[in-house]
């Protein structure tokens, strides 16, 4: 056995991995628990729903990213208590393990705010199998479409309802109409794409709510070029698997309910440290509070800027939280308390169009397009992904071929 100190970080998202990937080959002992054994890109998880992209070029073995790594260990399971006092956790094996410093990274889940219905009849778009799901689905929708005679049925399976007008819904939106304009044209002889409705529902006033109402403007403009009925100030009231209600009494017949509307923490601690957000409460060294050499970073924890507002549940925030902490880790508590540096934000909205702010900066249409392409391959985890995803897009650019359009299904033993 290692004398060394022994760090837990449970969760390989962006910023468990990032702290990870810093303590290699410093003198502590890591072990990283996650109960899928692959990262995944899910900036990205849209595109695979929308018959673009292949699952493996989003997502890498977490073992791959580890190997060469001696003092790195991974192990596949689920967390099902922590006790901080102990300083110990169990698995859903019932294995309890012990350590020195925990770092908890466990993310965000979908949020459904309660509506058990809408739980029972939502398409997510959260993990890679709702990723594939939803492929899936609008794909038999498509084929169901074919077979149907004109009615009811029929106008059920060309329509779409997006729920959520945040990045993950304009995003998904967006190319889920591309998909009906590139592909039924050419694939589908008995259907006409102008029969197909995408309704994205947003319950602010306006789409992307955390971007300059100029870009939101855009944004909302390009949706509707591409034939996308945009829907603000909406709320879902309830779904039954064969239509949407609005608040407001408007009624969407759909067999298809996107769900994108928001996510909430997945606290292993059961909010026994839960801040006013419902995420864990970390000091400004990302400590989680009452606990010792315990910490919480990415979606998951309250982190403030330095203006005193909860950090956003973004990648970003997460991959900069998981370097300091493993500095943290590695050199002891430092004097000097996390700072966030907010790189930009950026969304697309269709094939070249996008809108971002990096610093003073405003980008619209095909200039930031291309920053965006250029922001998620830089961070896109492994050269070989990088390269066969730039290779999709250039293809898709110049083809205007989604060609990942396969119904596959699991068949469990």
């Amino acid at each position: 056995m290692s004398a060394r100190p022994k760090v837990v970080i449970v969760g390989a998202g962006f910023g468990g991995l990032q702290c990870a990937q810093a303590l290699i080959g410093e003198p502590v002992d890591v072990l990283v628990i996650d109960d899928r054994n692959y990262h995944l890109f899910t900036p990205l998880l849209y595109q695979v729903a929308s018959c673009l992209l292949a699952p493996s070029e989003i997502t890498t073995p977490l073992r791959t990213l580890f190997r060469g790594a001696p003092n790195i260990r991974y192990r596949q399971g689920h967390v099902e208590a922590i006790d901080t006092n102990a300083k110990s956790l169990t698995l859903a094996d019932d294995d309890v393990l012990a350590y020195d410093a925990l770092v908890i990274a466990t993310g965000s889940v979908t949020n459904y705010y309660g509506k058990s219905d809408v739980r029972a009849q939502a398409l997510g778009l959260k993990d890679l199998g709702e990723a594939l799901r939803l492929r899936n689905h609008v794909l038999t929708c498509l084929e169901r479409a074919v077979i149907e005679p004109e009615g009811d049925d029929r106008r059920r399976h060309l329509t779409f309802c997006v729920v959520g007008g945040g990045p993950t819904g304009v995003e998904y939106a967006g190319a889920l109409a591309e998909l009906v304009r590139l592909v039924l044209p050419r694939e589908y002889p008995d259907l006409d794409h102008r029969d197909v409705r995408i309704v994205l529902v947003e319950g602010t006033d306006r789409v992307l709510p955390a971007f300059a109402p100029r870009l939101s403007a855009y944004a909302k403009q390009a949706l509707e070029r591409l034939g996308v009925e945009v829907r603000c100030n909406s709320l879902v009231a309830s779904a039954d698997g064969r239509s949407v209600t609005l608040v407001d009494g408007t009624h969407v017949p759909t067999y298809s309910m996107i769900w994108a509307a928001g996510v909430q923490p997945a606290d292993p601690l059961d909010g026994a440290t839960a801040a006013s957000s419902g995420r864990i409460a970390v000091d400004d060294h990302l400590r989680v509070v009452g606990a010792e050499d315990a910490y919480a970073i990415g979606d998951v924890a309250a982190g403030r800027d330095h203006k005193g507002a909860t950090l956003p549940m973004l990648a970003t925030p997460a991959m900069q939280e998981g370097r300091y902490v493993a500095r943290e880790i590695t050199n002891g508590p430092s004097a000097k308390p996390f700072r966030y540096r907010n790189r930009g934000t950026l969304a697309t909205v269709g094939r070249s169009a996008a809108v971002g702010k990096i610093g003073p900066l405003q980008l619209t249409g095909f200039i930031g397009w291309v920053v965006w392409l250029t922001v998620h391959l830089y961070y896109l985890i492994g050269f070989g992904n990088r390269v066969r995803v730039l290779a999709r897009w250039a293809y898709y650019y110049v083809r205007l071929e989604r060609p990942v359009r396969i119904i596959a299904r699991a068949n469990d033993p």
